[in-house]
């Protein structure tokens, strides 16, 4: 497919990196299949993680095609943007056009990038994963990318402060070994060993960063940050959740 509109925003995108100093390190470089379709399965814990892996991609000269919500093709600036970049728009309340439109895209050899999570995760952990992404790989044929992003959470996450100033923060990806679902797999077994392979690479990603959390919120507690735990994340939706019934009554 023509892309008119990818490397300009990709050359924007390289500005803004060089403007707040990241420093990249990008483990399994090679892994990144220069040619075929494969599914990219990325963990989720800041809005910058698709620019980020997308990023991680360029040196196999490949341009990854984004699923992302609904609501960012909607967006005036945004989806003329994602549109020109041909992303796929996903409809949480009908997924079956995008996923049909992924399908399609994988067997004409792109890469899809799929966030198993769906949502960021503020725990800064591995949350529940959708099974969307074994399906996809084993309904098209094409191998999963396991995909552990680990840095962009201290630029821009959810309900924490956004730092765009030149932070020079390290950024480190890592990329799995591509693998094969079999069209008869067992979703379930799939999945748990999708995560598994995701929780090794964050493991991985993890004991490489060069910078040690000290009580701050971009890591979970087992890392020395304050990230909140599952449990207590629980009780803070629920706050949020009353805070924002509260708001409506008014």
């Amino acid at each position: 497919m023509a892309d008119l509109v990818y490397p300009g925003v990709i050359k924007i995108v390289q500005g803004l990196w060089k403007f707040l100093g990241l420093r990249f390190t990008i483990l399994g470089e090679a892994n990144v299949p220069r040619h075929g379709g494969a599914v990219m399965a990325i963990n989720h814990i800041g809005y910058l993680d698709f620019a980020i892996a997308g990023t991680a991609a360029l040196p196999a000269g490949r341009l990854v095609r984004f699923m992302a919500k609904k609501q960012v093709f909607d967006h005036p600036i945004s989806g003329p943007l994602m549109r020109g970049m041909h992303h796929i728009s996903v409809d949480r309340k009908n997924g079956a056009p995008s996923y049909v439109e992924a399908l399609k895209a994988l067997k004409e050899g792109e890469i899809i990038g799929v966030f198993p999570e769906a949502t960021i995760s503020r725990t800064f952990e591995l949350k529940e994963m959708k099974s969307g992404v074994v399906r996809l790989a084993m309904d098209s044929g094409t191998p999963i990318i396991p995909t552990i992003v680990w840095g962009s959470q201290r630029i821009w996450t959810k309900r924490q402060k956004r730092n765009f100033k030149r932070n020079n923060f390290p950024i480190t990806v890592a990329i799995g070994t591509p693998y094969r679902v079999s069209a008869e797999a067992d979703i379930e077994t799939e999945m748990a060993k999708l995560r598994e392979k995701m929780s090794e690479l964050l493991t991985l990603a993890q004991g490489n960063y060069p910078d040690i959390p000290n009580g701050e919120p971009w890591a979970p507690p087992r890392l020395g940050g304050t990230a909140p735990t599952a449990k207590e994340l629980e009780a803070i939706i629920a706050e949020e959740q009353h805070q924002s019934a509260a708001r409506k009554k008014k």
